[in-house]
């Protein structure tokens, strides 16, 4: 490598930063990196054989080049010289070159920004299940301060700054995560044998974590509810902010507590709003769920396409490379006309043919294509086809096909599962509230039934409800749920398995027995009215 020549380069009205934007950049940080080698080992100055010796040995430039480099670092800013009088031993010493090198503030401080940039580029992230245990912990923590009336300001400031500082670094690596994970979709085709062998932890990775994000991530929903219960969260804040507030001006102190707790509302609310959807926005922890599970399918879709590959299976890629060679191979333009005939099934138009006297007739006056259909002659076609369309004779009409028997079967099929559907509402149906417990045995299409319900049921659940009411889409079922205090986990036996969960009070109503009893009209409305109030 021959001697610098950035002296004279443009980018020098940069400062410190200049080195960047040089031929020799390469060069430049490697002389850098060790500067910052030796200030880790306290070493101060270095001189020019030094600093060769401790570049990488591999491509390892010339002396002269790294004198070079030396000397326009120092001219930009990023290494001070001083002259080299430790190895004088005689008078013609003095009047000889010798410079010993040491970073400058300037120069370290680019360097420190350097590494923050290639650590903040090349940070992959993580997905940290751990964090979401933290902030369950705190969040209990948060829960019982507000609870004691008078929290601890102290206690109060460190757990929420702990339950701040997890929560960042937790949405943080995320969104890191998800966007290094992307871009290994995407450049899968860089190092095919090492994403096959990366693959399979890492689904089990997003499989894993998927599960605790469900857990944790409905457990915290609860906590962020009940911490939201009685003014809880705006104790907390207020006490807070009044400790951040203690140290300023007594003329700013108002001004300044008012400043803190509308910076930690902001903080609490995206915290609320990771964790707990609303109304037209979903939490991004849900979105985080859905990224991840879509991740692992596009994942198996590039493995397939790999597997492909390999195996040498065509593609579509391959397929047009192949005709693009073939058209280019083809001796003449009727040979590339053929081809493309039977590649893309382009034929002429099938309701219009040419007789033989035609034809003569437009080899002998060829009429160009850029003719317009106004301008260009006339073409004869037969009579027949302008007086019914077709060439063909029609043949004889087909029977028509009795399909009675076959209504009658499905009609048959829609009788007996109306009469299973209406046998399975009337095993639910239970006539008053009764206990999850009590359902006992449930045949197959009354379990089946039985699913949806607690399916409709369940999807209306939101953080502080304590009774659930849902109607099936056709109308035809109600269930009503009333959540039961401490609640064992109780079991529901079928022929299809054992559906397991916590106890509920419940009470199914079969509102198509009562639309066919004209009688129980007005229970029906007073129910009715009595949901809307519930």
């Amino acid at each position: 490598m021959s001697s610098t020549t950035d002296h004279d380069d443009p980018a020098a009205g940069y400062g410190p930063f200049a080195h960047l934007a040089t031929p020799n950049a390469a060069l430049y940080r490697q002389v850098m990196e060790a500067f910052l080698a030796a200030k880790r080992r306290f070493a101060v100055h270095l001189r020019p054989e030094d600093v060769h010796v401790a570049l990488p040995s591999e491509h390892r430039p010339a002396p002269e080049a790294v004198g070079g480099a030396l000397e326009s670092l120092e001219r930009w800013g990023n290494l001070r010289a001083d002259p080299d009088t430790s190895r004088v031993t005689a008078v013609e010493d003095f009047y000889r070159r010798r410079l010993i090198y040491q970073l400058t503030r300037e120069g370290e401080a680019v360097e420190e920004a350097l590494a923050a940039y290639d650590e903040a580029l090349g940070r992959r992230g993580e997905l940290q299940a751990v964090a979401l245990a933290d902030i369950a912990t705190q969040l209990r923590a948060l829960i019982a301060l507000a609870d004691e009336g008078d929290p601890d300001p102290a206690v109060a400031h460190l757990t929420l700054l702990g339950l701040v500082d997890r929560f960042t670094g937790l949405a943080d690596n995320a969104s890191a995560f998800m966007g290094s994970l992307q871009r290994t979709i995407d450049l899968h085709d860089a190092q095919v044998e090492a994403f096959l062998a990366y693959k399979d932890r890492l689904i089990d990775y997003l499989k894993r974590f998927i599960e605790d994000l469900v857990t944790r991530g409905a457990e915290i929903a609860g906590l962020l509810g009940e911490l939201a219960e009685d003014g809880r969260t705006d104790l907390l804040l207020r006490v807070v902010s009044a400790r951040d507030a203690a140290d300023a001006a007594p003329d700013q102190s108002e001004r300044a507590a008012a400043d803190a707790y509308a910076r930690w509302r902001e903080r609490f609310d995206g915290l609320r709003s990771w964790f707990l959807s609303a109304p037209g926005r979903d939490a991004q922890a849900k979105l985080l769920r859905s990224a991840a599970r879509h991740a692992i399918p596009d994942l198996l879709g590039v493995v397939r396409a790999l597997n492909e590959r390999r195996s040498g299976r065509s593609d579509r890629s391959a397929d047009f490379r192949a005709l693009a060679l073939w058209f280019a191979q083809a001796p003449d333009d009727e040979a590339r006309h053929r081809l493309w005939r039977s590649a893309f099934g382009l034929y002429g138009a099938r309701h219009l043919t040419v007789d033989p006297g035609t034809l003569e007739a437009w080899d002998a006056d060829p009429v160009p294509a850029s003719v317009s259909w106004e301008d260009a002659p006339s073409l004869r076609i037969s009579a027949q086809l302008r007086r019914t369309g077709a060439y063909e004779r029609r043949g004889k009409a087909r029977a028509v096909q009795d399909r009675g028997e076959a209504k009658q079967h499905l009609a048959e099929l829609a009788r007996k599962q109306a009469e299973q559907t209406a046998a399975a509402r009337a095993r639910l149906s239970t006539r008053g509230e009764v206990r999850l417990s009590d359902l006992g045995q449930l045949d197959t299409e009354a379990f089946r039934l039985f699913l949806q319900l607690l399916g409709d049921a369940l999807a209306r659940l939101r953080p502080g409800t304590r009774q659930l009411v849902a109607t099936t889409n056709d109308g035809t079922m109600e269930i009503r749920m009333t959540r039961v205090p401490q609640a064992r986990t109780v079991e529901i036996r079928t022929a299809d398995g054992v559906l397991s969960g916590p106890e509920h009070m419940v009470e199914i109503i079969d509102l198509a027995a009562w639309d066919q009893d004209p009688d129980s009209s007005d229970a029906r409305i007073a129910h009715q009215a009595e949901g809307r109030a519930a």
